[in-house]
């Protein structure tokens, strides 16, 4: 048990390396990523409820009392976002499929592991959970919306059982987390901080894994294209977390670049489980690709992110 907690507790010290190392790992070894498949769902909730477990839930409690600012930043991540990126795409002669891909990537909302990401960036996690929540919930009725009126494209979306698989998600991370807090006491929960933010990566680590099955394939067969949209993916992530940062300075620092964070890091596979056979192979190709900056970033940008955070003298 001893060595469990050491490994874990090393697994949160060094998060945004074994992130960034889990994604190219799963793209360079098949057979990991192949393996890792069964962990796709839990690689997303576990992180949610390990989040939810070290919050603050005075602090959510609170931004819950603030409707007009989560409606504010739900309207520029669902709205705001996709047409930005639309009118910017008009600039250059991409595919149509990459377009497709990027704007539909805009128009997504938050990955449920902002929330995990956030606290282990030392950002403000109780807003990343509110804003994944509301977005999530209204993406069946944004994402058609925007899909037909900037690409023409018909999305039809089967609304009750995404709400019922949403409510299951989401509710159920609510409820083992609740259950949680209440079985242990809360200053074991902040003793323990480092090893849960360990634990949250090591899912996390498995999601990127399995979230690269198959993408080695197509990177063999196809690698002039796959590069294409693995540079665009990484340079929309960026522009998108700049944009996001900068609408959102009147937070103060640390608010403003969790919404940059979430405007960047878009849940994909939602809108792959939206398109279902409608999508074009090549859209699909964009959306695995777009994975290795939302993993690699963190790293990458975590220089960036602890100046930005760092007090002004």
């Amino acid at each position: 048990m001893r060595a469990l907690h050491r490994a874990f507790d090393f697994l949160g010290q060094h998060a945004t390396l074994f992130l960034a190392g889990g994604v190219l790992l799963g793209l360079l070894v098949p057979p990991l990523a192949a393996l890792a498949r069964p962990m796709l769902i839990p690689g997303l909730l576990i992180p949610l409820v390990i989040a939810l477990l070290r919050l603050d839930w005075d602090a959510l409690a609170a931004y819950a009392r603030r409707p007009g600012l989560v409606a504010l930043i739900t309207a520029g991540l669902l709205l705001g976002s996709p047409v930005l990126m639309w009118l910017a795409l008009t600039a250059f002669s991409l595919p149509p499929a990459l377009t497709q891909g990027l704007t539909l990537m805009a128009a997504a909302s938050p990955i449920v592991s902002c929330a995990a990401i956030s606290l282990i960036l030392g950002l403000d996690a109780a807003l990343a959970v509110v804003v994944i929540v509301v977005t999530t919930a209204l993406i069946p009725f944004s994402l058609p919306t925007v899909a037909l009126w900037l690409l023409g494209l018909e999305i039809d979306i089967d609304l009750p059982t995404f709400m019922l698989r949403l409510v299951l998600m989401v509710g159920g991370a609510f409820a083992a987390a609740l259950g949680l807090r209440r079985m242990v006491p809360r200053q074991k929960l902040e003793a323990n901080a480092r090893m849960l933010d360990g634990a949250s990566v090591a899912t996390l680590v498995m999601f990127a894994l399995a979230i690269m099955d198959g993408v080695a394939a197509v990177a063999l067969s196809r690698p002039g294209y796959v590069v294409l949209v693995t540079l665009s993916a990484f340079c929309a992530n960026i522009l998108l977390q700049c944009l996001g940062t900068l609408a959102a300075l009147r937070l103060g620092m640390r608010s403003a670049i969790t919404v940059g964070l979430m405007t960047g890091n878009c849940n994909m596979g939602l809108v792959m489980v939206a398109l279902a056979d409608k999508a074009d192979f090549d859209v699909i190709v964009f959306f695995a690709m777009a994975q290795i900056p939302m993993y690699m970033l963190p790293a990458l940008l975590g220089p960036v992110y602890r100046r930005l955070l760092a007090p002004q003298g």
